[in-house]
This record gives structure tokens, C-alpha cells and sequence, in this order.
């Protein structure tokens, strides 16, 4: 898949603030692409064809021919406006206004980087959509009985969290933990950081401590928190914002704060990138300590940045394999793969990802490459057999 051009890209300009939005469908499978919509002050056209051509292949590395679900071809969406401005929200809906004719057509759009799916979805049904899947609801054979798995699925609390908040950092944890098995590091008391507090990285954290990993570092928005010996995460999560920024006042005696820049120097083995694009690059990750990365977000870490990493022995375990449990999930439930419930859920979850991630390090072992490498084959073999 490497090397040819995106099947569509459009930009966008908002006629009341002037500012870019774009859309960039990497693949169409069955006429469909699938992929979130991202609002950021910074958001660029290259950072969306990236992000892109990510979920081609996190469409294509879960295929399973006895599934009813057949992924789609990848798509993405991007602005270029401040999440947090009050002005955001009206950017969003022209924004959809104007995409509809490939919302419709083309793109099945979720959540990512700085916009919610319960404002998203309201824009979209403003719009005069039925959802943001509207394309994907095209093939299915009942579409309103498909749309109200999908609804049920994002009705499930579990612990009082929506399980679509869930879903995503789950997967990320179990990749974690079945890489830093097989990498040695769970016998020896392997910690780890978790850079970004959302829903992505809040599950993750969540999840990793859950399994006895002590959690020592939470970098956001507003900086690094750190206790060496592990945070309480279950407190942190009860004190975050919708923005995922913990409140400082809610911090035990021992707890500490740390500038924001020293999130990849906290002492720990495992990393988890979970918020922003090209966070690790070639000029900073000489001061990473973890001995594994595990990538949450969508394209964390850069070519460069990796190369690096992978010369000192560091693996880093790509986006498209660690992090497809949200996009993979919506799919599943939709096409009746799987019911609404988060047994199920989190069942399916942990044997494809856990499945996968042991498939790419056995690949990898086998050819001396990366782990970017084997799993980069097997999405293209994957891809080569999914109907056009």
C-alpha cells in the first residue's frame, strides 16, 4: 500500500472563521472508508493523509473471513481550530455540513484528538444524517436494527464510564501487557507512563494498574504527575475533566508535579504515548527510559524517531495494532459480530489484539525486522484479499 496516492483529499474553509478543515479517504473497500474526524490548532493536510493511511491498515490488520464485518478502506478528518474555543463547536457542524455528500457516500467518521462523539453525533444529526456511520449503514442488511447495536453498545456503563471510552485504552493495555511479557518485563516489576489522560490513555492507565502494573507517571495538559512507587489511578480518573486533565487538588501528600517536558524521562519501563501526533522524535527520545512503547495514539512516534529507539533495543508496538480496539468494536457490534455488552466486548478484545500482537513478534523474530515491519505485512497481505 506504500507509495500511491489517496483515492480523495479535500480542503475545507470555514466561510466564518477562515480557517482549514480537511478530509483525506486513504482506500475505499465496498465504497466505504472509515476513520475519525480530529479538531486541533495545528492540524495540517499531511498530519490527516498520515493518520489516513494508519487506518487502511488498522481496517485491514483485523480481518477475520468468518466475520460478518469486512473492513473498510481508511479515511480521516481534520480542522484546524482549538478544541477548547468557545467557537468549536459551530466549526464542527459547518464542517459536517459541508462534508455530508461524503459522509453519506464514502466516510463512516468517529471520535478522535479533541472532539467527542456525543457532540459529533449531534452535529451530524443536525446535518440531517441518521449518525456518523451513515456510509457503513449502506452494508448491512438492517440498517436501523445495526444502528441500534451500535447505540446499545455506547449505552453500557461499566464502573460508570461509557464503554466506548473503554473499549480503546483496554485493547492498548492488553497489547502492553502481552508485549512486555514476551519482552521479559512483567516478572521484574515493570512500571509504566502514561502520556495523556483522555478516554485512550485514561483506559489504558486504568487498565495496566488494574493488572498490577503501578501506573508512576500521568502526563497532560497541564503536566507530569508522578509518585514512584505507582498513582492512584482510580482517584486521578474520579478528579478529570471532559478535557483529561486531572485536578492538582485531588493529589495524595505524595504525589508529585513535574513540568510537562519531563514526561519521557520518569523512570519507568513502559511508555504509552495516548494523546498528540509525532510526540517522539528523532531530537527527543535519547531521554526516553522505558524499554517498551507501546503506541495508544495515532502516529506518536516518527519514522526517525523510531529508527532511534529500535538501534537501542526499545520496541515500539505501532498504533494500527495497539489502538484498532475502538475502531474494530464499532464494526463488530454494527455487523453482529459480536453482542452489545462489554463481556463481549472486552472478550473479543483481548483474543484478536493479544492474537495479533503475538502474530507480528513471532513474524519479526522470524525476519530480524521491526515490529512495525511484521505488522505492516501482515496488513498488506491482509488487504490483498478484502473484496473491492
Amino acid at each position: 500500500m506504500a507509495g500511491r496516492d489517496s483515492f480523495l483529499e479535500v480542503t475545507w474553509t470555514d466561510e466564518v472563521t477562515g480557517r482549514h478543515g480537511y478530509l483525506v479517504i486513504d482506500r475505499l473497500v465496498r465504497g466505504a472508508a472509515s476513520g475519525g474526524l480530529r479538531m486541533r490548532d495545528g492540524c495540517t493536510l499531511d498530519e490527516v493523509r498520515d493518520l489516513a493511511r494508519g487506518m487502511t491498515l488498522k481496517e485491514a490488520v483485523v480481518y477475520s473471513p468468518g466475520d460478518a464485518y469486512v473492513p473498510f478502506g481508511g479515511g480521516k478528518g481534520g480542522i484546524d481550530f482549538a478544541p477548547h474555543d468557545p467557537g468549536a463547536r459551530g466549526v464542527m457542524a459547518r464542517y459536517v455540513v459541508a462534508m455530508k455528500p461524503l459522509l453519506e457516500a464514502y466516510w463512516s467518521a468517529g471520535e478522535d484528538l479533541g472532539v467527542r462523539q456525543d457532540v459529533l453525533e449531534e452535529v451530524a444529526l443536525e446535518a440531517g444524517l441518521r449518525s456518523t456511520i451513515d456510509a457503513a449503514l449502506r452494508l448491512v442488511p438492517d440498517p436501523a436494527a445495526a444502528l441500534d447495536r451500535v447505540r446499545a453498545g455506547f449505552a453500557v456503563s461499566v464502573d460508570g464510564v461509557s464503554l466506548a471510552d473503554l473499549v480503546g485504552g483496554y485493547g492498548v493495555a492488553e497489547v502492553a501487557l502481552a508485549a512486555a511479557q514476551r519482552v521479559g518485563l512483567l516478572g521484574g516489576g515493570a512500571r509504566a507512563v502514561v502520556q495523556g489522560f483522555g478516554s485512550m490513555g485514561g483506559a489504558t492507565a486504568r487498565y495496566l494498574a488494574r493488572a498490577g502494573v503501578p501506573v508512576v507517571g500521568i502526563c497532560d495538559a497541564l503536566g507530569v504527575v508522578w509518585h514512584p512507587d505507582g498513582l492512584d489511578v482510580e482517584a486521578l480518573l474520579r478528579t478529570r475533566d471532559r478535557y483529561g486533565r486531572v485536578d492538582r487538588r485531588s493529589l495524595r501528600p505524595g504525589d508529585r508535579e513535574l513540568p510537562r517536558e519531563d514526561w519521557l524521562a520518569v523512570e519507568a519501563e513502559i511508555l504509552v504515548p495516548a494523546a498528540l501526533s509525532y510526540v517522539l522524535t528523532e531530537a527527543n527520545v535519547d531521554a526516553v527510559n522505558a524499554r517498551l512503547v507501546v503506541e495508544a495514539a495515532n502516529v506518536p512516534t516518527t519514522a526517525a524517531g523510531e529508527a532511534a529507539l529500535t538501534a537501542r533495543g526499545v520496541p515500539v508496538i505501532p498504533d494500527f495494532v495497539a489502538n484498532v480496539a475502538t475502531n474494530a468494536w464499532w464494526w463488530w457490534t454494527l455487523f453482529g459480530d459480536i453482542a452489545p455488552t462489554a463481556e463481549a466486548a472486552f472478550g473479543r478484545i483481548s483474543t484478536t489484539l493479544r492474537g495479533l500482537l503475538h502474530e507480528m513478534l513471532d513474524r519479526a523474530a522470524r525476519t530480524g525486522g521491526s515490529p512495525r515491519a511484521a505488522a505492516l505485512a501482515m496488513a498488506n497481505e491482509r488487504a490483498a484479499e478484502l473484496p473491492r
